[in-house]
């Protein structure tokens, strides 16, 4: 069977009919597959659509809570906390979106919190939003533990990502997105289930030798960027995401990749600045005095620009998905 190529609107539809049919409630369906076909369309396959098949057997289990409702409470004039209810993380995201920019908009700066939670997804479409809004973005995330501290041997943090978005006047908002291990380990996952070995350098088997193969990595712990660096960011996304969220550290979370356990329960943390409220137009002047320097040089590009390029070539001729992948989803949605 050859791939195919399939419309973004059919694809999310066939997504969303998957989730439905596996006991998630429509709105909730709708949200988390827009989620995982963007992250497809922008190149984030770790993100996007080899997480259907778990997401749909974690929701039948009671893993995940398919009809949650996210709900809300003002804390404090600049603090926002959101409740996922163990319900899939992108419906209460959209919530604290939302509501961070409009708080940060009215005073200048703002946080939400997102407790009960589960996977993200692709952290820096999520700041890319505020940033849209004309706000400065930053998100910390944490999940299942899957690195060691450094001079460690047992997985004890997440790859903990941080985003970063910035409005700018020209070329879209500015994103920086990444996990704190040497490579996202979804992209360890996609590997796994395309069948295909990863890099040596990536991650570490069980015994804390290199693996090439994906499924020896996701069994061991993946090396985090910058080596002690890596790990030290990782310890303070822990302290952000999970201590004052008051969700799960990694080390206590189940995973994100099978329908074993109960709900994951971990956090995430998004604090937004209103550039507008707080520099103006000067703001937009100097990033583009930024930019222009970084741009002015030989094969420099900024991060997170090539997503541009994907989008349109998505929205003109499909997202080519495998055979194998298409027909797991179809036989979920029926």
């Amino acid at each position: 069977m050859s791939d195919t190529t399939l419309p973004i609107e059919d694809l999310e539809a066939l997504v969303a009919n998957a989730l439905i049919a596996s006991g998630t409630s429509p709105a909730n369906a709708l949200s988390v597959a827009q989620a995982l076909v963007g992250a497809e369309v922008d190149g984030q396959a770790g993100h996007g659509l080899s997480r259907v098949t778990s997401y749909c057997a974690q929701v039948k289990a009671g893993k995940v809570v398919g009809d949650a409702k996210p709900s809300m409470e003002q804390v404090a004039p600049g603090y926002i906390a959101v409740d996922a209810g163990h319900g899939f993380a992108f419906p209460a995201m959209d919530m604290a979106v939302d509501a961070v920019s409009a708080a940060a908009g009215a005073q200048g700066i703002a946080a939400v919190s997102v407790s009960r939670s589960h996977h993200c997804g692709q952290a820096g479409k999520h700041v890319e939003r505020l940033a849209d809004r004309g706000c400065l973005g930053l998100l910390f995330a944490n999940t299942p533990k899957a690195m060691a501290p450094w001079g460690g041997a047992e997985p004890l943090f997440g790859t903990n990502p941080i985003a970063f978005a910035a409005p700018q006047r020209e070329g879209g908002s500015l994103v920086v997105d990444l996990s704190l291990s040497k490579v996202a380990r979804g992209k360890i996952m996609a590997a796994a289930k395309r069948g295909e070995t990863i890099p040596e350098g990536w991650a570490l088997d069980a015994n804390g030798n290199p693996a090439t193969d994906p499924k020896a990595a996701l069994a061991g712990s993946m090396i985090p960027m910058g080596d002690a660096k890596g790990a030290a960011l990782a310890l303070m996304v822990e302290v952000f995401a999970a201590a004052l969220t008051g969700g799960r550290f990694s080390f206590e979370a189940t995973s994100f990749l099978n329908a074993e356990g109960g709900p994951p329960d971990v956090g995430q943390l998004i604090i937004a600045i209103d550039m507008r409220a707080t520099a103006g137009d000067g703001f937009l002047d100097r990033m583009s005095t930024l930019s222009a320097a970084m741009l002015s040089q030989d094969g420099v590009r900024l991060p997170g620009s090539s997503r541009f390029a994907k989008r349109e070539a998505a929205a003109r001729d499909g997202v080519k998905v495998t055979a194998a992948t298409l027909e797991e989803i179809k036989a979920i949605a029926g």
